[in-house]
C-alpha cells in the first residue's frame, strides 16, 4: 500500500473518533449553579453557567487640542523654539496635548487670539502693555521668556561711538517712532536729545555701512549678525546696559480662556519650558528641529538667533526659579517706565497685564516638575 493511501485512512478514522467524542458532555469550566432536584424521578434541570465579562482597558482619553501661533515667522525665537522642540520630542504628547503650530506673517497674531481662533501665541512684555493699557484688550502674558529686550542700537565699530551720550551730533535712525527703551535710556546716561538728528530708518542695515545714518536700530539677534555677514563689525547700545527697565517675548493668552482652560495651558507651558531647557542644552539638535519649520533658514544665522535670545532669557531669577518666570516688579518697572515716555496714556494696574500663578505651580525649588 502506497504512503499517501495510509496517510488518508489514517486520517478518516481519526474524524471518526472526533465524532463520537463530540456525543458525549463536554465537563464544564465555569461555575456551573444546579436547580434542587425534589425527586429521583425529576427530569434532569438544565445547567446555568453564568457570563463573565472579559476584562477591557480603560479607554486613554482623546489629546486635548492646542492651537499655539508664533507671532512671526519660523525661525529661532526662544518660545518658538520651546514649542517646536516640545512637539518633535513629545513633550506635549507626554502632558496629554495635541499642539498645532502655525506662525504670524503679518501680525495678524493677536486679532486670531482675540478672535478664539488660537489658543495661545507670543508677544513682546511692552506691547502687552500697550493693548490693554490702550484697546483694554483681554490678553495676559503667563511666561516671560526674555527677561531682557532684544532692542538696540548699533553703530560701527571704528566709528568712535562709545557710548549714547556719543550720539550728541549724530543721526539716529528709528523704525516707527523714538522708543521709551532709547528715550530712558538717553536720559540715564545725561544725553542731550536737542543735539541729536533722528530720522526713520527702514529694515535696511545698509544705512549704516552706507552712513546715510550713524547709528541704527536693531534686534540683538538679527541686524548685527548680518552686518557681520556683509563685512562691518559694530557696537551695539541696549536700555538694559544702562538700567533701563526692559523685557522681552512672552506667551500670551486670552483672559477668559486663562480660566475655562487653565490645567490645559499649564500642561503647554510645562512642556514648552522642557523643550527650552532641552534646547539649552542640546543647541545643536535644537537648530535641526528649528530647520524642520524654517526650511529655507540659514543654519549659522539660526543659531546665532538662539544663542543671542538665550543670553537673554537667564538672569539671577530664572536660574533659582526656573526658565520664563517673572515678577510683579519686573512687570511693574516697565509699566512706569512706558508711562514716563509716554508709550502708554494712561496707568493701568500692573497685575492686569500677567498672571504668574501658571509658571509658578510648573517648578518646585527651581526644578520643572515633570511629567
Amino acid at each position: 500500500m502506497k504512503p499517501r493511501l495510509l496517510i488518508s485512512i489514517a486520517f478518516i478514522l481519526s474524524l471518526f473518533a472526533l465524532i463520537a467524542c463530540s456525543d458525549k458532555q463536554a465537563e464544564p469550566t465555569a461555575t456551573v449553579i444546579t436547580a434542587a432536584i425534589s425527586t429521583a424521578t425529576a427530569a434532569p434541570q438544565p445547567t446555568i453557567t453564568p457570563t463573565i465579562p472579559s476584562p477591557t482597558a480603560t479607554p486613554k482619553p482623546a489629546p486635548a487640542k492646542v492651537r499655539f501661533m508664533a507671532g512671526f515667522k519660523p525661525q529661532a525665537d526662544l518660545p518658538f523654539v520651546a514649542a517646536y522642540v516640545a512637539k518633535e520630542k513629545g513633550f506635549f504628547a507626554e502632558q496629554g496635548l495635541d499642539v498645532e503650530i502655525s506662525h504670524a506673517y503679518q501680525g495678524e497674531h493677536l486679532r486670531l487670539l482675540l478672535a478664539n481662533e488660537i489658543d495661545i501665541t507670543t508677544a513682546n512684555a511692552d506691547a502687552v502693555i500697550r493693548n490693554r493699557a490702550a484697546t483694554q484688550a483681554p490678553i495676559k502674558a503667563i511666561a516671560l521668556i526674555g527677561q531682557r529686550s532684544e532692542q538696540a542700537y548699533a553703530v560701527l565699530k571704528d566709528s568712535g561711538i562709545n557710548s549714547p551720550k556719543d550720539f550728541e551730533g549724530k543721526t539716529v535712525g528709528y523704525r516707527t517712532a523714538a522708543t521709551p527703551d532709547y528715550l530712558a535710556m538717553l536720559k540715564l546716561t545725561g544725553t542731550d536729545r536737542s543735539k541729536i538728528k533722528e530720522v526713520p530708518a527702514t529694515f535696511d542695515p545698509r544705512l549704516l555701512t552706507e552712513k546715510k545714518v550713524d547709528v541704527y536700530p536693531v534686534f540683538l539677534s538679527n541686524e548685527p549678525f548680518i552686518l557681520k555677514q556683509i563685512g562691518f563689525d559694530v557696537k551695539t547700545f541696549a536700555g538694559a546696559d544702562y538700567g533701563v527697565p526692559t523685557l522681552g517675548l512672552t506667551y500670551i493668552v486670552k483672559e477668559d480662556t486663562l480660566v475655562t482652560k487653565r490645567e490645559v495651558y499649564q500642561r503647554f507651558l510645562k512642556a514648552a519650558m522642557k523643550g527650552l531647557y532641552y534646547a539649552q542644552n542640546n543647541i545643536y539638535e535644537a537648530i535641526d528641529i528649528t530647520l524642520l519649520y524654517a526650511k529655507d533658514a540659514n543654519r549659522e544665522q539660526q543659531n546665532f538667533l538662539m544663542i543671542s535670545e538665550m543670553d537673554r532669557a537667564v538672569t539671577s531669577d530664572t536660574l533659582k526659579n526656573g526658565l520664563g518666570w517673572m515678577t510683579q516688579e519686573q512687570w511693574g518697572r516697565l509699566n512706569d517706565s512706558l508711562l514716563q515716555f509716554n508709550a502708554v496714556a494712561t496707568q493701568v494696574p500692573t497685575n492686569v497685564f500677567y498672571d504668574d500663578s501658571l509658571i509658578k505651580s510648573i517648578y518646585k525649588d527651581g526644578k520643572l516638575i515633570w511629567p
